[in-house]
Protein backbone atom coordinates (compact mmCIF):
# COMPACT_ATOMS: atom_id res chain seq x y z
CA UNK A 1 0.00 0.00 0.00
CA UNK A 2 1.31 3.21 -1.30
CA UNK A 3 0.56 6.31 0.97
CA UNK A 4 1.14 10.08 -0.57
CA UNK A 5 1.91 12.83 1.52
CA UNK A 6 -0.35 14.82 -0.08
CA UNK A 7 0.09 18.19 2.96
CA UNK A 8 3.75 18.09 1.85
CA UNK A 9 2.64 18.91 -1.65
CA UNK A 10 0.21 21.25 -0.75
CA UNK A 11 2.43 23.07 1.20
CA UNK A 12 4.84 23.29 -1.41
CA UNK A 13 2.88 24.45 -3.78
CA UNK A 14 1.57 27.30 -1.87
CA UNK A 15 5.24 28.25 -1.09
CA UNK A 16 6.20 28.19 -5.06
CA UNK A 17 2.62 31.00 -5.61
CA UNK A 18 3.60 33.13 -2.41
CA UNK A 19 7.22 32.69 -4.09
CA UNK A 20 6.05 34.35 -6.89
CA UNK A 21 3.62 36.92 -6.05
CA UNK A 22 6.22 38.70 -3.79
CA UNK A 23 7.86 39.03 -7.30
CA UNK A 24 5.80 40.54 -9.14
CA UNK A 25 4.92 42.71 -6.27
CA UNK A 26 8.34 44.17 -6.24
CA UNK A 27 8.84 44.86 -10.03
CA UNK A 28 5.37 46.96 -9.35
CA UNK A 29 6.96 49.06 -6.71
CA UNK A 30 9.56 49.91 -8.78
CA UNK A 31 7.42 50.97 -11.61
CA UNK A 32 5.73 53.08 -9.61
CA UNK A 33 8.67 54.79 -7.90
CA UNK A 34 10.10 55.00 -11.15
CA UNK A 35 7.08 57.19 -12.50
CA UNK A 36 6.82 58.97 -9.44
CA UNK A 37 10.16 59.92 -9.69
CA UNK A 38 10.05 61.09 -13.76
CA UNK A 39 6.68 63.10 -13.05
CA UNK A 40 8.67 64.94 -9.75
CA UNK A 41 11.81 65.58 -11.79
CA UNK A 42 8.93 67.11 -14.92
CA UNK A 43 7.58 68.90 -11.95
CA UNK A 44 10.81 70.58 -10.68
CA UNK A 45 11.62 71.40 -14.18
CA UNK A 46 8.52 73.02 -15.32
CA UNK A 47 8.80 75.02 -11.83
CA UNK A 48 12.50 76.00 -12.92
CA UNK A 49 11.75 76.85 -16.15
CA UNK A 50 8.47 79.24 -15.28
CA UNK A 51 11.04 80.88 -12.87
CA UNK A 52 13.02 81.41 -15.24
CA UNK A 53 10.48 82.44 -17.59
CA UNK A 54 8.97 85.06 -14.98
CA UNK A 55 12.88 86.39 -14.02
CA UNK A 56 13.20 87.16 -18.22
CA UNK A 57 9.94 88.72 -18.58
CA UNK A 58 10.33 91.14 -15.51
CA UNK A 59 13.90 92.34 -17.15
CA UNK A 60 12.44 92.76 -20.27
CA UNK A 61 9.85 94.75 -18.84
CA UNK A 62 12.10 96.63 -16.66
CA UNK A 63 14.39 97.15 -19.90
CA UNK A 64 11.22 98.43 -22.08
CA UNK A 65 10.32 100.78 -18.66
CA UNK A 66 13.85 102.24 -18.91
CA UNK A 67 13.66 102.93 -22.83
CA UNK A 68 10.33 104.37 -22.92
CA UNK A 69 11.66 106.71 -20.35
CA UNK A 70 14.41 107.58 -21.61
CA UNK A 71 12.70 108.03 -25.68
CA UNK A 72 10.75 110.98 -23.20
CA UNK A 73 13.68 112.23 -21.79
CA UNK A 74 15.29 112.68 -25.29
CA UNK A 75 12.15 113.81 -26.74
CA UNK A 76 12.24 116.16 -24.50
CA UNK A 77 15.70 117.67 -25.11
CA UNK A 78 14.95 116.99 -28.37
CA UNK A 79 11.81 119.74 -28.25
CA UNK A 80 13.85 122.35 -26.70
CA UNK A 81 16.55 121.86 -29.10
CA UNK A 82 14.19 122.61 -31.92
CA UNK A 83 12.80 125.51 -29.81
CA UNK A 84 16.27 126.88 -29.59
CA UNK A 85 17.25 126.31 -33.35
CA UNK A 86 14.07 128.52 -33.99
CA UNK A 87 14.89 131.34 -30.88
CA UNK A 88 18.47 131.41 -32.67
CA UNK A 89 16.84 131.84 -36.46
CA UNK A 90 14.69 134.94 -35.26
CA UNK A 91 17.35 136.60 -33.24
CA UNK A 92 19.33 136.32 -36.30
CA UNK A 93 16.80 137.24 -38.38
CA UNK A 94 16.51 140.52 -36.04
CA UNK A 95 20.17 140.83 -36.28
CA UNK A 96 19.86 140.97 -40.20
CA UNK A 97 17.23 143.25 -40.09
CA UNK A 98 18.86 145.85 -37.05
CA UNK A 99 22.08 145.90 -39.36
CA UNK A 100 20.09 146.72 -42.51
CA UNK A 101 18.41 149.25 -40.44
CA UNK A 102 21.59 150.84 -39.22
CA UNK A 103 23.44 150.74 -42.82
CA UNK A 104 20.07 152.23 -44.47
CA UNK A 105 20.18 155.20 -41.34
CA UNK A 106 23.99 155.74 -41.77
CA UNK A 107 23.18 156.85 -45.28
CA UNK A 108 21.24 159.86 -44.62
CA UNK A 109 22.58 160.60 -41.84
CA UNK A 110 26.17 161.35 -44.02
CA UNK A 111 24.15 162.81 -46.92
CA UNK A 112 23.02 165.15 -44.57
CA UNK A 113 25.67 166.28 -42.78
CA UNK A 114 27.72 166.57 -46.08
CA UNK A 115 24.66 168.55 -47.36
CA UNK A 116 25.53 171.41 -44.33
CA UNK A 117 28.86 170.92 -44.36
CA UNK A 118 28.88 171.88 -48.19
CA UNK A 119 26.30 174.71 -47.80
CA UNK A 120 28.08 177.85 -48.95
CA UNK A 121 27.42 181.79 -47.17
CA UNK A 122 24.08 183.06 -48.27
CA UNK A 123 22.67 179.93 -49.27
CA UNK A 124 19.72 177.64 -47.41
CA UNK A 125 17.97 174.51 -48.58
CA UNK A 126 14.28 174.29 -48.34
CA UNK A 127 13.87 170.52 -49.44
CA UNK A 128 15.33 167.65 -49.41
CA UNK A 129 14.51 164.48 -51.60
CA UNK A 130 15.68 160.81 -51.70
CA UNK A 131 14.43 158.51 -54.61
CA UNK A 132 15.89 155.18 -55.77
CA UNK A 133 19.09 154.29 -56.23
CA UNK A 134 20.45 157.50 -54.28
CA UNK A 135 19.49 160.11 -56.02
CA UNK A 136 19.02 163.46 -53.98
CA UNK A 137 16.82 166.15 -55.28
CA UNK A 138 17.50 169.28 -53.33
CA UNK A 139 15.87 173.02 -53.57
CA UNK A 140 16.77 175.67 -51.79
CA UNK A 141 17.60 179.67 -51.99
CA UNK A 142 20.52 181.63 -52.70
CA UNK A 143 21.32 184.83 -53.00
CA UNK A 144 23.75 184.82 -56.27
CA UNK A 145 24.78 182.16 -58.74
CA UNK A 146 28.35 182.07 -57.13
CA UNK A 147 26.97 180.81 -54.04
CA UNK A 148 25.09 178.31 -56.42
CA UNK A 149 28.24 177.29 -57.91
CA UNK A 150 30.26 177.05 -54.98
CA UNK A 151 27.84 174.83 -53.20
CA UNK A 152 27.92 172.34 -56.04
CA UNK A 153 31.44 172.27 -56.34
CA UNK A 154 31.72 171.96 -52.45
CA UNK A 155 28.94 168.42 -52.98
CA UNK A 156 31.25 167.11 -55.37
CA UNK A 157 34.54 167.37 -53.40
CA UNK A 158 33.11 165.75 -50.39
CA UNK A 159 33.35 162.24 -52.14
CA UNK A 160 29.78 161.77 -51.16
CA UNK A 161 28.08 162.61 -54.81
CA UNK A 162 28.62 161.05 -57.97
CA UNK A 163 30.13 163.74 -60.53
CA UNK A 164 28.76 165.88 -61.92
CA UNK A 165 25.93 166.92 -60.04
CA UNK A 166 22.81 168.88 -62.53
CA UNK A 167 21.13 171.73 -61.78
CA UNK A 168 17.72 171.26 -62.43
CA UNK A 169 16.52 175.17 -62.84
CA UNK A 170 17.68 178.03 -61.27
CA UNK A 171 14.90 180.81 -61.03
CA UNK A 172 15.01 184.48 -59.68
CA UNK A 173 12.24 185.79 -57.67
CA UNK A 174 10.95 188.75 -56.05
CA UNK A 175 10.47 188.55 -52.53
CA UNK A 176 9.04 191.39 -50.78
CA UNK A 177 10.93 190.88 -47.37
CA UNK A 178 14.18 190.41 -48.78
CA UNK A 179 16.08 193.43 -49.74
CA UNK A 180 17.04 192.41 -53.27
CA UNK A 181 15.60 189.13 -55.44
CA UNK A 182 16.58 185.75 -54.80
CA UNK A 183 17.40 182.49 -56.81
CA UNK A 184 14.82 179.56 -56.55
CA UNK A 185 17.07 176.61 -57.54
CA UNK A 186 17.00 173.04 -57.66
CA UNK A 187 19.62 170.30 -57.79
CA UNK A 188 20.06 166.45 -58.29
CA UNK A 189 23.00 164.81 -57.14
CA UNK A 190 23.28 161.05 -57.08
CA UNK A 191 24.44 159.82 -53.08
CA UNK A 192 27.31 157.32 -52.64
CA UNK A 193 29.47 156.17 -50.02
CA UNK A 194 33.14 157.55 -50.65
CA UNK A 195 33.96 153.52 -51.11
CA UNK A 196 31.86 152.68 -54.08
CA UNK A 197 33.08 155.95 -56.02
CA UNK A 198 35.30 154.13 -58.89
CA UNK A 199 38.86 155.15 -59.02
CA UNK A 200 40.06 157.31 -61.27
CA UNK A 201 43.49 156.35 -63.49
CA UNK A 202 46.45 158.33 -62.63
CA UNK A 203 47.06 158.88 -66.33
CA UNK A 204 43.62 160.58 -66.72
CA UNK A 205 43.83 162.33 -63.79
CA UNK A 206 46.83 163.77 -65.19
CA UNK A 207 45.32 164.80 -68.31
CA UNK A 208 42.47 166.27 -66.09
CA UNK A 209 45.04 168.12 -64.26
CA UNK A 210 46.97 169.28 -67.52
CA UNK A 211 43.85 170.29 -69.17
CA UNK A 212 42.39 172.58 -66.20
CA UNK A 213 42.70 175.94 -66.65
CA UNK A 214 45.28 177.74 -64.93
CA UNK A 215 44.20 180.16 -61.84
CA UNK A 216 44.04 183.66 -62.67
CA UNK A 217 47.14 185.59 -61.31
CA UNK A 218 46.12 187.96 -58.86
Amino acid sequence: MIRINLLTVERERSKKKSSGGGAGFGVAQKLTLACSLILAGTGLFIGWRWVALNADSKSVDDSIAAAQTEAGRLHSIILQVQQFEQRKAQLSQRVTLIEQLRKGQTGPVHMLDQLSRSLPPMLWLTEVKQGAGGEVVVDGRCTTLTSLSDFVANLESTGYFKKSIEIISSQTETVASAPGDLIRFSIRAVFQQPGDSPAVPASVAAVRQASAPAPAAR
